[in-house]
């Protein structure tokens, strides 16, 4: 929070807009997202943008505060619950449009449905990371085609490769031999926050784009996704997969097929 704060307060000189707030969230927690969206719900008269931006990538074999494996948690289904909790604000906004960082990675990607929670296989950092990727891909295809007609787009993003920490798990920073033949070549090749930032912006606010729904961009181009990430029964499966998960076709605490609402 601190860091947060402290780029809202700069993004509040640079802008003179006193109207730039840091809240909280925890993606790793179901508990944080809806806490969030009750806060944003109460607080915001309208959202018109909402970008799904955090990542963890190639973590060890941790797990969310739910039970849900860290990558698949964070990266996909906290999103997908915190966007499905947003959806009626944005319709009531607008023209409103929702922008999803993936990556380029997701092409390595698959969704294994007998055990997308990495509860039976070996866990693999990498793959489990593609897997969130893809995953956010496919969830884009869904929900563009549940948005059509209410004014409310959604797009898919790969950034490029950002100088963030973001890669603190990598293994890059650590060894001597990349440190010193691969760090300059590396740190050539990867783009400023700032400039990495960009694609997002463009997706939120190219006038051009007006009304582009439930594509892939890499940068600033559309380009294809890979196959599996166009598979609609693939995307279908995994969205009634994915509420089921985060208790979203479950109400007042209620539960389905016997089992208990998530945290």
């Amino acid at each position: 929070m601190e860091k947060c704060e402290a780029a809202a307060k700069e993004i509040r000189g640079e802008t003179l807009n006193h109207r730039v707030n840091a809240r909280h969230l925890d993606l790793a927690s179901l508990r944080s997202v809806r806490e969030f969206a009750t806060k944003i719900l109460a607080e915001e008269e309208q959202v018109h943008v909402l970008v799904n931006n955090a990542a963890v990538m190639r973590c060890p074999h941790w797990t969310t505060e739910d039970g849900f494996e860290m990558q698949f948690g964070v990266n996909y289904l906290g999103h997908f619950l915190l966007t499905n909790l947003l959806l009626d604000k944005l319709k009531a906004s607008a023209p409103s449009r929702i922008i999803n960082l993936s990556s380029l990675a997701h092409v390595a990607g698959h969704i294994d449905f007998d055990d997308l929670n990495w509860e039976k296989r070996k866990y693999d950092t990498k793959a489990a990371y593609c897997q969130s990727k893809l995953a956010i891909v496919l969830f884009t295809k869904e929900l563009s085609r549940r948005l059509q007609g209410t004014g409310v787009t959604v797009n898919a993003l790969h950034p490029g490769v950002a100088r963030t920490e973001l890669g603190r798990h990598t293994g890059l920073h650590s060894s001597a031999f990349s440190s010193f033949m691969l760090g300059p070549i590396f740190w050539l090749l990867v783009k400023s926050p700032q400039l990495a930032a960009q694609p997002s912006t463009y997706l939120a606010v190219a006038e051009e784009l007006e009304g582009v729904s439930g594509k892939y961009f890499d940068g600033l181009k559309e380009k294809a996704p890979a196959p599996e990430a166009e598979d609609e029964e693939v995307a279908r499966r995994l969205w009634a997969e994915s509420a089921h998960l985060v208790g979203l076709e479950m109400s007042h605490g209620s539960s389905v097929k016997g089992q208990p609402l998530p945290k």
